[in-house]
Parts: C-alpha cells; structure tokens; sequence
C-alpha cells in the first residue's frame, strides 16, 4: 500500500511524496499553471514559424497601415 504525504516548498509549488520520500506530483497555483501553458502557447507557435522569413520593419508598418493599426 502506497502512503502520500505532503511536502511544502517555500516557493510557489507543493509536491506530494510518496511514502519512501521521492516527489510523485506537484501541486501549482492557478495563475502559475496558467501562465506557465500560455508559455508553452508561445514556445508551440515560436517552433511553427521557425523556418519563416523574418519581416523587416518597413514592411510591418506597411502591413498595419494597410490594415488601420498604424
């Protein structure tokens, strides 16, 4: 039978151990979880457009003054 306890971390997360001791889950905040998936979001996009052309600023603000945001 395997025994949980709990083990507090000073910093933002808690970890649940098992009964020899060794670190089985870990327990975040809510705002931490959701911002460590939205930089996951980010790196997932960062690695689709890996292989794209970079964009020079001239043609930037070409695009939003044609689309209205510049």
């Amino acid at each position: 039978m395997q025994e949980w306890g709990f083990y507090m971390n000073t910093n933002r997360e808690h970890y649940i151990i098992d009964s020899e001791g060794k670190k089985t889950s870990v327990i975040l905040p809510f705002k931490y979880y959701e911002r460590l998936l939205e930089d996951l979001h980010d790196l997932a996009v960062i690695a689709e457009r890996r292989e794209e052309k970079p964009l020079s600023l001239e043609e930037i603000k070409r695009r939003l003054k044609k689309d209205g945001l510049l």
